[in-house]
């Protein structure tokens, strides 16, 4: 088998070359062929040495992922689903604002984390993604954008990875494909630019401070372990004070100076005045000194099988309200591209479930009551 280069970051791609006895400056005009220009044919990248191109040839491929469909929302919204194999489908999602444009990427076919309110989760967990096809959504978007919009000029200034996966459960791939994303040589994005989100895989938090710190996104949604653990069941693992700890740990390391919680907005659930009371005085009052945080309240995207309603958005504007008004920055995600089921996982429905998850989310369907008792469990 040839060697996708997709899979490599600049430091991954100089060795390689080297394995063909060529310098560390000839990976680096590779790299700038293969990521600022999207090539795919050696044969294009005219400032090679013929017989460079030539040995490429024999040993080495750039490959992205197949497109299944592409989907157009009215409001500037794409989606595409990729082909990863087996009957597994990844999706990635382009969203365009006026000051950026922000591309949703996937780290995983499927997930394993089993969050109740995430489709994907529903689907249960296939199979980690390699480097390059985490790479190859960025890659495709990029240059497919560039040549659909008739500009030169980079499209794409912010990534989250808040596709499908937990990233932090793929962390030997994520970290090559963030640096290539982060790259001056590659897609030159700041790490204040770049977010990966977690469920709260509290070692890996600790190691991506060290190995690659990017902006950091935290999927809180609910203010005490008990609600926690049956909406995010990896806080059974993880609870609420070791992973508000981890974040603290993060931020002495994190371009940004606060950690985003994510807040799915649950009717009946999360959501009322009473959960914004316990969540204010969480990330307050937690370690002494509390955590630095801005909240991100995400409208939930209803699929059948989660018995679950969305929060009106009166009851979202009001939850919102309490904690701005407590002094903690608070927005609210723009619902975008539901012409087209942007929100993640809705269009990756047939992946397959290795994980047995329909029968991990019976044992959840029964919506744990926040418990009076309960007075912050960190």
């Amino acid at each position: 088998m040839t060697a996708n280069l997709l899979d490599y970051d600049l430091d991954g791609l100089a060795a390689f070359c080297e394995t063909l006895g060529e310098k560390r400056f000839r990976a680096t005009q590779l790299y700038r062929w293969i990521h600022q220009r999207g090539a795919s044919d050696f044969d294009q990248m005219s400032d090679l040495a013929k017989a460079l191109r030539a040995k490429l040839r024999g040993v080495a491929r750039i490959e992205g992922l197949p497109v299944i469909s592409q989907h157009d929302s009215a409001d500037g919204t794409i989606k595409w689903l990729f082909d990863v194999g087996q009957g597994n489908a990844v999706e990635a999602v382009f969203i365009p604002e006026d000051d950026r444009g922000t591309l949703c990427v996937s780290s995983q076919a499927g997930c394993a984390v089993g969050c109740r309110f995430c489709s994907t989760g529903h689907q249960g967990f296939a199979r980690n993604l390699t480097t390059g096809e985490i790479v190859a959504q960025l890659w495709f978007a990029e240059h497919y954008l560039r040549q659909h919009l008739q500009t030169q000029e980079r499209v794409i200034s912010n990534v989250v990875m808040m596709g499908m996966g937990e990233p932090l459960q793929n962390y030997a791939a994520l970290v090559p494909a963030l640096r290539t994303m982060l790259d001056d040589h590659g897609y030159g994005l700041s790490r204040r630019r770049v977010t990966v989100s977690t469920s709260g895989v509290v070692p890996m938090m600790d190691r991506l401070g060290q190995d690659c710190p990017v902006a950091l996104a935290v999927s809180l949604h609910a203010p005490a372990d008990a609600l926690r653990d049956n909406l995010v069941p990896i806080n059974r693992k993880y609870p609420l004070a070791e992973l508000l700890d981890a974040c603290n740990r993060y931020l002495a390391h994190a371009p940004r100076d606060f950690i985003t919680f994510e807040y799915c907005m649950l009717e009946g659930v999360n959501d009322q005045p009473e959960h914004a009371a316990l969540l204010i005085d969480l990330v307050r009052r937690h370690g002494g000194t509390g955590v630095p945080c801005k909240f991100n309240l995400i409208p939930f995207n209803p699929f059948p099988q989660s018995g679950l309603r969305r929060s009106s958005q009166a009851q979202v504007q009001a939850f919102a309200k309490l904690l701005s008004d407590a002094g903690i920055v608070t927005t609210v995600r723009k619902t975008r591209g539901d012409d087209i089921d942007a929100a993640c996982g809705q269009l990756a429905g047939d992946v397959r479930d290795r994980t047995r998850v329909e029968v991990r989310i019976a044992r959840q369907r029964s919506v744990v009551e926040l418990p009076a008792s309960v007075g912050g469990s960190a």
